[in-house]
């Protein structure tokens, strides 16, 4: 048999991510500005999804431009 097995959960969230990516860079071609807010939203829906536990994993900066958390004092 060749290629992945459909059945298989990680090889179906791989291609997932890779289509996603690849929609990412072809959208921050147009707008790099429109990309980092739908990225934005996207984080804080799923961290919303997961109870707040996201930003945990997330760096700081991240965090903050996702509206997740606030920076920290300099």
């Amino acid at each position: 048999m060749t290629g992945p097995d459909p059945a298989d959960p990680v090889a179906a969230t791989d291609d997932d991510a890779a289509e996603l990516v690849a929609q990412l860079r072809a959208l921050a071609g147009a707008d790099p500005v429109e990309v980092r807010q739908v990225v934005a939203e996207v984080l804080a829906a799923l961290d919303r999804a997961a109870g707040g536990a996201l930003r945990e994993h997330l760096p700081e900066a991240i965090r903050v431009d996702a509206g997740l958390d606030a920076p920290s004092p300099a």
